[in-house]
């Protein structure tokens, strides 16, 4: 018996042994094989008569990732390198001037992008359209409104005869956990400033406040206002019309959206192949040389193109939330920005620095530590900001103090107001589970902040002081920034989120345009005509970025099988329990738009 048992034993252990063995080197197969095809790029020719190819539906940073788990996927033969804003707006720009490209393929079924990515894509395909006099063709199997919008920029636009397209107006959908927290026994502890600061209303309500119903809806009908005046310029539909359409559901097919003049025709994918084809000279069945942004990018990387100007501007990005610390290449780490501002500033090279804003806020803390060095910057050299699809609160915080702000109409921003926010678990502990928490303090308030307990009244009176401490230091900012009074700021502050449009006529911006925009500023402010653009902070390499995200990316993908599994909710939370005690200054959680 004893013999028995073992020799069961031992040839479990051996097992075990094998097992980890063999797990270990397919997770080593795995990372080579990523390597191979993440890590060193590969030299790609661009052959005659090539389209270029613009897919949408992968997420577009601002800025190509290193991290090769970006759009990591459990199927090795559906693993797509992931572009960032910053190279598809070089590829486009390029592409205008290269004779191996004989137009662009804008595939639109899926659209991941935020409202401002999209309106910068757009401007730049019409640029690409009116001064290359190349052709621009648009397809998509089903057509979302945000995918639609940046259709328009081409020269026609074909759907699949048996697709949907949806057109019916803008909605945002917010999450409120009151009820969900109640149940479990936990109540937010929180502190604030501004009466439109929303971003802890979801803790607190649960439904929306007539204050954050107001600031929504008039960014909401800005940006849709804007969507269909632009859309009326390109498919000469009258404003009228299309907000008509909306409201009645007229296209309830593929064929009303072809009568009511919104799309050119009903093509299969077959067809609008050999239509390529035959615009570039093709025979019929001919395939395609397809170039897709991530091959087209890395085929000037690798020839190795130098700009020949010492001068530089420094294109410094600023993307995700704000954290202390050194954050990563999806968070904004107050040390690591700070870092990189610094650098640019002491380097006499660098002429003029060109900041990129995409961000919903975050640390008040890390946003002050940004705003220090960026005010530094300033009084020797220019700076000027480029705000994406998000520059609020915290975002806004870092922004402000440059020489000149540009943003796009449809950019979300402001939500000049502040907050604290902890949780008090005591009904959790003590009376669903049954747990009690003895505390031995030197002084009164040692324990502040303890999770088992609710804040006191001179608790909460203390925190309240330190929010209303800073959202006067922002006004402050806001105002110095601006050429404003603290009391104008505080009459467009309390929290309150605005559009681009909506920011342009308050003061908050001083005009449109996206980073090239914002670049060619730069240059004229600091005289130069003849210049190189360096980016930074330096993007991690390959291995810190596969230690460092492997464990995230991987979790996420594995919930995201689970039936009904929320992970925007899921991400929405994790962001907040994040986040370290203090004050924050960042908008509300994030909202999504349809």
């Amino acid at each position: 018996m004893k013999t028995s048992f073992w020799k069961i034993m031992a040839a479990s252990m051996v097992g075990f042994i094998l097992a980890s063995i063999v797990s270990i080197l397919l997770f080593m197969g795995a990372v080579g094989s990523l390597i191979s095809k993440f890590g060193e790029a590969e030299k790609v020719e661009i052959e005659k008569e090539s389209v270029l190819r613009l897919d949408l539906s992968l997420a577009i940073p601002d800025r190509t990732p290193q991290n090769p788990f970006e759009s990591f996927n459990f199927d090795p033969y559906d693993m797509k390198k992931i572009t960032g804003l910053n190279d598809m707006l070089r590829n486009i720009e390029r592409a205008k001037e290269d004779e191996s490209i004989e137009g662009i393929y804008l595939d639109i079924s899926i659209v991941t992008c935020g409202m401002a990515t999209a309106e910068e894509l757009r401007n730049a395909i019409i640029d690409f359209r009116e001064n290359s006099g190349k052709w621009v063709i648009a397809y998509a199997t089903n057509m979302t409104q945000k995918g639609y919008y940046i259709a328009t920029a081409a020269d026609e636009i074909y759907m699949d005869p048996q697709a949907w397209m949806d057109f019916r107006g803008l909605s945002a959908q917010v999450m409120y956990y009151k009820n969900a927290l109640e149940k479990i026994g936990v109540e937010p502890q929180v502190f604030r400033h501004g009466k439109f600061k929303s971003a802890v209303e979801p803790f607190l309500i649960d439904e929306m406040s007539e204050a954050n119903r107001l600031q929504t809806l008039t960014y909401l009908n800005s940006m849709w206002d804007h969507m269909l005046t632009r859309i009326a310029e390109t498919r000469d539909i009258s404003v009228e019309e299309l907000n008509g359409l909306a409201d009645n559901l007229s296209l309830n097919s593929a064929q009303a959206a072809v009568d009511y003049g919104l799309i050119d025709g009903l093509k299969y994918k077959d067809e609008i192949l050999s239509m390529i084809n035959e615009k570039i000279g093709n025979d019929a069945e001919e395939d395609i040389n397809f170039m897709s942004m991530a091959k087209y990018n890395t085929h000037f990387k690798t020839l190795k193109i130098k700009n020949t100007g010492k001068d530089k501007i420094a294109v410094v990005f600023a993307e995700g939330n704000i954290v202390m610390g050194n954050g990563d290449d999806s968070k904004i780490g107050g040390d690591r920005f700070a870092k990189a501002i610094r650098k640019a500033r002491l380097d006499e090279d660098v002429k003029a620095i060109v900041i990129r804003v995409n961000s919903p806020g975050g640390s008040g803390q890390a946003s002050e530590i940004m705003w220090r060095e960026i005010v530094l910057a300033k009084k020797e050299k220019p700076v000027v900001v480029s705000m994406g699809n998000l520059a609020a609160s915290g975002g806004y915080y870092i922004a402000c103090a440059a020489d000149y702000i540009y943003a796009h109409p449809n950019t979300i921003t402001g939500s000049i107001g502040v907050f604290g926010l902890m949780f008090s678990g005591e009904e959790l502990i003590q009376e669903k589970i049954g747990i009690n928490v003895e505390v031995v303090n030197t002084n009164e308030y040692a324990d502040m902040g303890n999770i088992a307990r609710q804040f006191s009244e001179e608790e909460r009176a203390y925190m309240q002081g330190m929010v209303e401490g800073f959202y006067d230091v922002f006004i402050t900012r806001v105002a110095d920034g601006r050429g404003m009074t603290k009391a104008e700021v505080d009459e467009i502050g309390q929290g309150r989120v605005w559009t681009g449009e909506n920011a342009l006529a308050n003061g908050l911006i001083d005009g449109f345009g996206g980073l090239e925009e914002a670049t060619t500023k730069a240059a004229e402010l600091a005289e130069l005509d003849d210049y190189s653009l360096v980016e930074m902070p330096k993007a991690k390499d390959f291995m810190e970025t596969l230690l460092e995200d492997f464990s995230m990316q991987t979790r996420m993908e594995l919930l995201s099988q689970i039936p009904g599994f929320n992970t925007t909710a899921y991400q929405q939370i994790q962001d907040f329990i994040e986040m370290e005690q203090g004050v924050y200054a960042r908008m509300m959680m994030d909202v999504e738009i349809k």
